[in-house]
């Protein structure tokens, strides 16, 4: 008895285990990053990363196309993917891709880097920028032995070829994917993503997998999950794009001065203000979170515009967009958002009636307010002029009247005389003595 419940219990824990492992790390995720590495890549890798670690995906697959970008920025990518408890694949693709400057180097700080064919590697020598006649201004020597001495322990903790690791900074060398292939610069070559997962399964990580070492790929059969780009990712991967983000920089700076030149048009300066902060934003340097908050600052300013300018509406109208520009990037971040997903997709909505509110309430709410401040005080016997009263002494030639409860002494304008109880306009004021004249019976005010 005892020997066939012991039989019995091998022979579930035998079905329930392979199923168990198929569900759970036969899963690859694929994300795709195209364009310059800016603080936005940064992001975009962080929340790639850990999408597939709160899977527990076998591996994370970057399909990489990028001229390059920013050092501190790619140095941030390579600490993530280095970090990461999922290991991540640089797959250099689709084919006429490019993984330059910046993009060499996160590629040789990941697990395993994979190529298309018909795409290139290398040509990373840190430049300071380009001069005014288009030249590239290159890094001194200081930047330029920091950089290669980076790149050289990239090389040698993943095994890669090291003399080829430095010539791409002091040569600026790049190769093919045949060329790295053989030069041991890169683990395999292949035509798409399928073809990638059946060369690299098997593979062991060049590098260890954060708190599990050096891991042996297990791809067979895997299950692939494509992570697509969202708005605020395609409208950034525009704007950064170097002569994009120039453009917008001049176009915003052009319109602030027309404003400044033709003063109460408003439409200038604040197609200027947005031009310029999208400009700014299109540099780079901000994250996704940096760049919502500064489109809600503009978008406060705008408010604020609306209130102590009237425009009928043209502030109101930008700085509604600004806010729910600002609104869908600050609450992107390290994670998919920095709240869940189901929630976000209410928070849209909650932002776009917030932002709504917040413009009708500076549009006419403050405005009324702003009106009512700037309106001129009424006070002392000035205000008299032009209220009405009613007689309660003939005025024959001279009278009282009571005017919001206060008893004048008055004079009628034309001299005729005017009755108890007859009604009565203030239109003149000598010393304490009102200068009145007759109004219809029952019209006036007491």
């Amino acid at each position: 008895m005892r020997k066939g419940v012991v039989l019995a219990t091998v022979f579930l824990l035998m079905l329930f285990v392979p199923l168990a492992n198929a569900g759970g790390t036969h899963t690859v995720y694929v994300a795709k990053i195209d364009g310059m590495i800016t603080g936005y890549t940064v992001d975009q890798f962080s929340r790639y990363i850990s999408a597939a670690e709160n899977a527990h995906a076998e591996a994370l697959i970057i399909e990489l196309n990028t001229p390059g970008g920013l050092g501190d920025a790619m140095m941030k990518i390579v600490s993530e993917i280095q970090n990461s408890t999922v290991p991540v694949i640089i797959y250099v693709a689709p084919r006429g891709a490019i993984a330059a400057s910046a993009g060499t180097y996160i590629a040789m700080g990941s697990h395993i880097i994979v190529m298309a064919p018909g795409t290139s590697i290398g040509a990373c020598e840190p430049i300071m920028g380009y001069a005014a006649n288009g030249s590239i201004i290159k890094a001194p020597a200081k930047i330029r032995n920091f950089y290669t001495a980076y790149m050289r322990s990239l090389a040698q903790e993943s095994g890669r070829n090291e003399t080829a690791a430095v010539e791409f900074i002091t040569k600026d060398l790049s190769l093919t994917p045949e060329e790295a292939l053989k030069a041991h610069v890169v683990e395999a070559v292949a035509g798409d993503v399928p073809d990638l997962l059946r060369k690299v399964n098997g593979m062991e990580t060049r590098i260890p997998v954060a708190g599990r070492g050096n891991v042996t790929l297990n791809l067979e059969g895997a299950r692939v999950v494509y992570l697509g780009q969202s708005f605020k990712d395609t409208l950034i991967n525009y704007i950064t794009d170097p002569t994009v983000a120039y453009l917008l920089l001049n176009l915003g700076i052009l319109g602030l001065v027309l404003g400044f030149l033709t003063p109460g048009w408003h439409v200038p300066e604040t197609v200027g203000a947005i031009l310029l902060v999208l400009g700014l934003i299109g540099l780079g340097y901000f994250g996704y979170s940096s760049s919502g908050l500064l489109l809600i600052v503009l978008a406060m300013v705008f408010f604020i515009a609306e209130a102590l300018t009237p425009t009928f509406g043209l502030f109101t109208v930008a700085g509604v967009v600004t806010f729910i520009m600002g609104g869908i990037l600050l609450f992107g971040g390290g994670g998919e958002y920095l709240v869940s997903g189901n929630v976000y997709e209410n928070l849209r909505i909650v932002i776009v009636a917030l932002a709504l509110l917040i413009g009708l309430f500076f549009a006419f709410g403050m405005a009324a307010v702003v009106r009512a401040h700037r309106k001129k005080p009424e006070a002392g016997r000035e205000e008299l002029i032009g209220k009405r009263g009613r007689v309660v002494q003939d005025i024959a030639p001279e009278g009282m009247i009571r005017v919001h409860g206060e008893l004048w002494r008055a004079v009628s304008k034309d001299g005729n005389p005017i009755k108890v109880g007859e009604d009565v306009v203030v239109v003149e004021i000598r010393g304490l003595t009102l200068i009145v004249s007759k109004e219809g019976k029952g019209n006036g005010r007491t």
